[in-house]
């Protein structure tokens, strides 16, 4: 048993040096979604606080983002959000996947989707609150005629 336990620690420690790329970048892309719609301040906020984290190719890594094994997780479960809605690159997609990914923002905020639940336990922050959601939505149904 106390080999085990030695033998899992050291694992436990050497897993640490194992790089995970991050999603960091220095510079907002001309492509990105903020940058190229006149949204107000407060959506913006809204946004940036709710979505890009995930969304965007510049995440705001939380503490546990350090530690392996929760870096492989957290660093899988953005690639899989940037596979679905990439804010940083938003204007590189046609016209007509940006009328369907406005249809899915709108649709996912309002049945509570989204920010997923996972997320928000970490990120209280994050929530939306009831008028948020009206406001994020109706911007969103503003630029989706």
């Amino acid at each position: 048993m106390k080999k085990a336990a030695i033998i899992i620690l050291i694992l436990g420690i050497g897993i640490q040096f194992i790089p995970v790329p991050k999603n960091q970048s220095d510079e907002v892309s001309k492509t990105d979604f903020l940058q190229t719609v006149e949204a107000p301040f407060n959506i913006q906020q809204m946004i940036k606080a709710s979505c890009y984290d995930c969304h965007s190719n510049n995440t705001n890594y939380p503490w546990y983002g350090r530690v392996r094994p929760f870096a492989w997780l957290l660093q899988q479960h953005i690639d899989e959000g940037k596979d679905e809605l990439n804010f940083s690159t938003f204007q590189e997609y046609s016209g007509r996947m940006q009328r369907e990914k406005i249809r899915s923002m709108i649709s996912q905020i309002s049945d509570g989707e989204m920010p997923l639940k996972e997320y928000l336990w970490m990120h209280p922050e994050a929530e939306l609150t009831n008028d948020e959601k009206e406001q994020l939505i109706k911007y969103l149904e503003t630029l989706n005629p």
